[in-house]
């Protein structure tokens, strides 16, 4: 996907903050008129006091959980990242039961009951959703606490929290709500992998708070890696300075490709404000520097996250048209499980909304009489069947609520009465209100070569995708849904567009055989449509239209994708293109977005009810950007003065290739079992950036809290398009059972030391398990073109050498060196270009000579044409192959002895080095026996002289390999322009 905007973003994400009155609470009454487990109807309302609990060190993160407190001394907790939504008014649960409505509908409370009500919906997945339903004393209690709550579980800086934020939260969950006191049975359920190393834990602790908690948390999870970071930069002192914390910043953690203007490296006063924020002890932080547990605290802390806060806000360009997007879209929305016996639910809608979905299905069907109401479900199948005015009032209370971008509705319209054609659109016009657009604007007509208005432009606004006819005469259109009535089986619409599986694109469906094509649209539901016109697809080149858009089947896709590439992403471009899954899925199972993605197509729909693998990365994807369900194509897939080849295998014109690498260092609390586990990396993108299961680390030994693997990285040399390429990494048990993973677009990934927070299937943040990892990211470079051709890879070797002798030359002599080398690139062609033409021109004066001796041999000596050798044809010669091949010995002669010498340089600078190591270390012991009350005085003297002597030694190694270097680089040079002497000037002599 497209980066931000250039230049620096401005953060636009809300920090969490939990208002005074969620905090203290309120009173409310819980009910529930779901049978319990005998049969019976729960009719008794209990008094509760919901609190959201704070963090016992009064810092900004709350717990987010959700406690809910008994009369009866029962708590219940509810993890506020597992609520998907919040209802209050009338779109909140009521009960059922006339005697509990009456026991909630007490005189004394103020309001109307469903203004009092809060509904809290939470849930794993999108499926399998439950209700907690809330009374409220008053309603403005009631609407403060569903909008408070709603805004702190969809949250991304929530959802997307630290390492040390997911600590506390586990302090919170094993902790007693009256008395903040942790239970060591609790603990023991938590850590039950390593239950000997946390009794003795907490034996040295003795004292049961959270202070202790975390110690036990660190010394589980980056004892390891710590020592091994702070080995670098600490050897002596437990601690690092702020210059050793500076420079293990900017050299370590910095992303090179960041422009230093706009991101300039950290100064010593800005890390001098980490060390305070993160250094748990005040006296080394006022002497500047920080300790094991503080250096540990900030690798977990929100500053070190592997994704960048930016790329989590809405950083990309909205203002283009519609088609340079991305959408994230359903198929078949309103199914729960399969395609032919699964059952349908209105709440499907809401999920998949609230998700960040911008397109959704809806298949309509007409009622049984002509008084019922039209109908939503998967035609002739089992699937049950929904209301389609439920569903149109669903859509208009989720559509908005995590994204104000528009909503394209996707009718598959099987309704053949033109009465209940009519009631669809009167619902649509009624229900949704001002937010349905039924006008084209005005700065976007319909016309061929208008470009689709912009997702800005459409903000707040739903799209109906539906055939549009022409309506001439009302009573035509009559006609022909009364013919389609009475002949099922005829093909009634040249502009079929089926996008259920079961539907084809290509050939008329009857009842019998399981699907039928859609009904003609009436003029009240044609007048809804306008950018989003479906047509019958022929070929790209009879699209014109911005506002039509086709629908493939996958296999369709797939097929055009192969044949024609290139005119495919040409198309997407500026029309809109929806591929959804092909008939045989009745599992609902789903195909890989990625492959589609890759040609541009935009709506790319997926049975959001089944997370298997492609469901996962779509959810990855569209996690980015403000999560609100458009990602900006690539700049090349926009530009219609370029074009791109999806099966590329040579690095993008524009695109700068990254090079990857990845190392897994450790894992921390991955399973409460002792089994084995182990770490696959694999990578998605264009098929030469795809690395499927490109890495696999050992398989830990029965040790799942606390692994460490710390093997050789997994490199990706050369990611041609990192804007449209993830990385995924996944952990699973030793059987194969999968434990958690975590998708991350290349273009946002942070290089350096990180800790990642695994994700389940349905990407809900597991608090507990991680990994630690360490990652690089730089620009692509190619390998060197030595011996497939000698005279390039000289060049290269030239700009190298000029590069570093620049940095001890003046700035005149470097002007006119870098003059000197530019010439030489260019030298060899061009002295043989000119050779062409002397050869051609004597060729010529010899014939004018010949002519004006002797006037008879202008008849007797034929004309004779002298076709010029190309430089190509020169450089073929066994001459110059010959001379080219012994210039290279040369070359690499010389530049092998300069190496050896480079060598020697090295070996006696490290003996030297050594030699002061040991005399170092030889007078520290010495001073270590001695027992004088100064000793600590003597080793930091004798630490700082040994400081001192060594980068005097380091200072003095610079400047002669730079003397050195610069001795060579003129040899090199002086060699270089011989050559290209020997080789030019036996031409222009002749």
């Amino acid at each position: 996907m497209a980066g931000a905007q250039p230049g620096v973003h401005a953060l636009q994400l809300k920090r969490v903050s939990v208002p005074e009155s969620l905090r203290t609470g309120d009173k409310f009454i819980k009910w529930d008129d779901v049978s319990n487990m005998h049969g019976k109807f729960s009719l008794f309302p209990r008094f509760h006091r919901p609190i959201l609990l704070e963090n016992i060190k009064k810092i900004d993160h709350p717990k987010m959980k959700l406690l809910s407190s008994f009369i009866l001394h029962h708590t219940d907790l509810l993890d506020v990242s597992l609520i998907k939504d919040t209802r209050n008014g009338r779109f909140a649960k009521t009960p059922k039961e006339a005697k509990l409505r009456e026991l909630l509908d007490v005189g004394t409370l103020e309001g109307k009951l469903e203004d009092r009500t809060l509904t809290v919906v939470s849930g794993a997945d999108m499926v399998n959703i439950t209700y907690l339903n809330f009374t409220a004393f008053s309603e403005e209690v009631a609407k403060e606490w569903a909008e408070e709550l709603f805004s702190l579980a969809s949250n991304l800086l929530a959802q997307n929290m630290s390492r040390e934020s997911c600590l506390e939260k586990i302090f919170t969950s094993t902790c007693l709500y009256r008395c903040c006191r942790i239970l060591s049975s609790s603990i023991f359920r938590l850590f039950s992998a390593d239950r000997r190393r946390v009794e003795n834990a907490l034996e040295v602790c003795s004292l049961l708070f959270i202070f202790y908690f975390v110690c036990v948390c660190v010394c589980v999870c980056v004892c390891v890696c710590v020592s091994v970071l702070m080995s670098s930069g600490a050897k002596i002192r437990p601690y690092l300075t702020v210059e050793q914390m500076t420079d293990f910043l900017n050299n370590r953690q910095r992303d090179p490709r960041l422009n230093e203007i706009l991101y300039p490296p950290l100064k010593a006063e800005q890390v001098q404000g980490l060390v305070e924020k993160y250094e748990p002890d005040t006296m080394l932080s006022r002497r500047g520097q920080i300790s094991v547990e503080g250096f540990s605290r900030y690798l977990s802390g929100e500053e070190n996250s592997i994704i960048p806060p930016e790329k989590l806000d809405q950083s990309e360009d909205m203002t283009l048209p519609l088609s340079h997007y991305f959408i994230n879209s359903s198929h078949n929305t309103y199914l729960t499980a399969g395609q032919l016996a699964g059952n349908s639910s209105v709440e499907m809608y809401r999920q998949v909304l609230l998700s960040g979905c911008r397109c959704i299905e809806l298949d309509c069907w007409k009622g049984r009489t002509a008084d019922e109401e039209p109908f939503i479900t998967h035609g002739f199948t089992m699937t049950s069947e929904i209301s389609f005015k439920e569903v149109i009032e669903a859509i208009a209370e989720s559509a908005f609520k995590t994204s104000p971008f528009p909503v394209i509705l996707s009718f598959e319209n099987h309704v053949d009465s033109p009465k209940q054609q009519a009631k669809m659109a009167e619902y649509c016009r009624s229900i949704f209100g001002d937010a349905l657009l039924t006008d084209p604007l005005e700065k976007y007509p319909l016309e061929a070569g208008v470009p689709l208005p912009s997702p800005v432009d459409l903000m707040g606004k739903i799209l109906i995708k539906n055939k549009k006819n022409s309506h001439k005469a009302d009573g035509s259109t009559k006609k022909k849904l009364l013919e389609q009535t009475s002949n099922p089986c005829s093909d009634t619409s040249s502009l079929c567009e089926p996008s259920s599986p079961c539907a084809g694109a290509d050939h008329t469906k009857t009842p019998q055989s399981g699907t039928v094509n859609e009904a003609f649209a009436t003029e009240e539901m044609s007048n809804l449509v306008n950018y989003v016109q479906p047509v019958k697809f022929n070929s790209f080149e009879t699209c014109k239209s911005n506002y039509e858009m086709s629908s493939f089947v996958e296999t369709k896709a797939l097929e055009l994708l192969k044949e024609s590439p290139v005119e495919f992403v040409e198309y997407n471009k500026l029309q809109l293109s929806r591929i959804y899954p092909k008939g045989t899925r009745v599992d609902s199972s789903n195909y890989m977005p990625q492959v589609f993605w890759n040609a541009g197509c935009q709506l790319v729909a997926l049975n959001f009810q089944t997370i298997d693998l492609p469901m996962q990365l779509n959810l990855g994807i569209f996690e980015y950007n403000g999560k609100c369900g458009y990602r900006l194509k690539p700049e090349f897939m926009r530009r219609t003065d370029k074009q791109f080849d999806p099966f590329t295998q040579n690095t993008v014109d524009g695109i700068v290739a990254h090079t990857l690498s990845v190392k897994i260092i450790s894992g921390q609390f991955l399973s409460d079992k002792r089994i084995g586990v182990y770490v696959e990396v694999e990578m998605f993108g264009l098929p030469v950036d795809t690395k499927r299961k490109a890495f696999k680390t050992k398989t830990s030994q029965c040790n799942a809290v606390n692994p460490v693997w710390d093997e050789d990285p997994v490199v990706f040399k050369r990611v041609v398009l990192p804007t449209l390429a993830s990385l995924r990494i996944a952990v699973y048990e030793d059987n194969g059972k999968f434990i958690g993973h975590r998708i991350i677009p290349v273009c946002a990934i942070r290089p350096g030391y990180h800790y990642i927070s695994l994700r389940n299937e349905k990407n809900q943040t597991l608090t507990v398990p991680s990994i630690f990892i360490y990652t690089e990211v730089k620009d692509y470079v190619p390998d060197t073109f030595a011996l497939s051709n000698p005279i390039l890879y000289v060049s290269l070797m030239e700009q190298r050498a000029n590069q570093l002798a620049a940095l001890t030359q003046e700035e005149g002599a470097q002007e006119a060196d870098g003059e000197e080398v530019s010439e030489f690139n260019s030298s060899i062609t061009a002295g043989l270009t000119n050779t062409v033409k002397q050869s051609s021109s004597v060729c010529a004066e010899d014939a004018l000579c010949q002519c004006n001796q002797s006037p008879i041999q202008m008849v007797i000596v034929p004309h004779v044409d002298v076709d010029a050798q190309t430089v190509d044809e020169l450089k073929q010669l066994k001459a110059y192959l010959r001379e080219q091949k012994r210039q290279y010995k040369e070359l690499k002669e010389l530049m092998r002895k300069h190496n050896k010498k480079t060598s020697e340089l090295i070996n006696e600078h490290a003996s030297k080095q050594k030699q002061q190591r040991s005399d170092f270390v030889r007078r520290r012991s010495a001073l270590q026996k001695r027992c004088v009350s100064d000793q600590d005085q003597d080793l930091l003297a004798l630490e700082q002289e040994r400081c001192e002597k060594l980068s005097e030694l380091k200072e003095q190694q610079q400047q002669q390999l730079l003397m050195l270097r610069q001795e060579q680089f003129y040899s090199e040079k002086y060699l270089k322009r011989e050559h290209v002497k020997l080789v030019i000037t036996p031409c222009v002599s002749r």
